[in-house]
């Protein structure tokens, strides 16, 4: 028996909802192991496991709504925690928000988030997260009942709580980030974060000052009303996970349900908006 991987690099477009669901189609396979890349991901799978069809029945393979290609390359026996330590460097954000890996050395900054992703998208690498990020670190949420929707790592939920909010309800509709997210919040000491897993339906009679949801465009646009109908009165809802030619749908479905535009911030074609009920 081998001791050897095989690595399979993709390139996703657009990355960051493809990677997410194509490492959930490649974890009901053989493959262990995934580590986020610039333009898409890389997943290692034992070479004694892999199959010629290994990929035949991948849905995302075949969609038309993503780009997608790879290349293969065969690896002596990994050691996982030094390739995810080589991928992950530390992020600062306007000099407040310093997110680490556990083996980071802690920093002076007012919020110190220690993030260990795993399977787990939201770093605070990507645009999306470091956008939302800002909108945080600006805004005041002291007891301020809040939910992050598709949170992923947790990151924001933490923030959220280290800046004062709570409860916070976490939700994710992946089992990875269900058990991350559950991992993160007790790894930073949050207390008033509950974790949840599933979709919009766990919203059903629910009540938020603050919503954020990092997730895509046609997610946004389908759940919009269900995050709305959860806003409290002056409650605000943070939005991000879709790019800046998307602004009009998003703004016409916030507009048509009584949202008011607050701001944005765009960084590298990514957008995020504040909007107030």
């Amino acid at each position: 028996m081998s001791n050897n991987y095989l690595g399979f690099h993709f390139e996703v477009a657009p990355r960051e909802l493809g990677s997410e669901i194509l490492i959930a189609e490649l974890g009901e396979k053989a493959f262990e192991s995934f580590i986020e890349t610039d333009t898409g991901f890389s997943a290692f799978i034992k070479k004694d496991f892999y199959t010629d069809d290994i990929l035949d029945d991948i849905y995302l393979m075949s969609s038309s709504e993503f780009k997608i290609s790879y290349t293969i390359e065969e690896i002596e026996q990994v050691n996982w925690n030094e390739e995810w330590e080589k991928n992950f460097e530390p992020i600062d954000v306007d000099g407040n928000c310093h997110v680490r890996a556990p083996f980071h050395p802690k920093t002076a900054a007012e919020f110190d988030i220690i993030i260990e992703p795993k399977m787990s998208f939201g770093t605070g690498h990507h645009e999306t997260t470091h956008m939302m990020i800002q909108h945080l670190l600006e805004n005041e949420v002291t007891d301020l009942k809040t939910l992050d929707m598709g949170c992923g790592t947790a990151i924001l939920a933490i923030l959220a709580e280290m800046k004062g909010a709570r409860p916070i309800d976490a939700i994710d509709i992946d089992n990875w980030c269900y058990q991350n997210s559950v991992e993160n919040a007790e790894r930073n000491n949050c207390s008033g974060i509950t974790v949840y897993e599933g979709d919009a339906q766990l919203l059903k009679g629910k009540k938020y000052d603050l919503i954020i949801a990092n997730i895509n465009r046609n997610i946004l646009l389908n759940d919009m009303q269900q995050y709305v109908d959860c806003l409290n009165k002056k409650g605000t809802l943070l939005l991000s996970g879709f790019y800046t030619e998307d602004i009009p749908f998003i703004n016409e479905s916030c507009i048509e349900k009584g949202l008011t535009y607050v701001k944005k911030f765009e960084r590298n074609n990514w957008v995020s908006i504040k909007y107030v009920n």
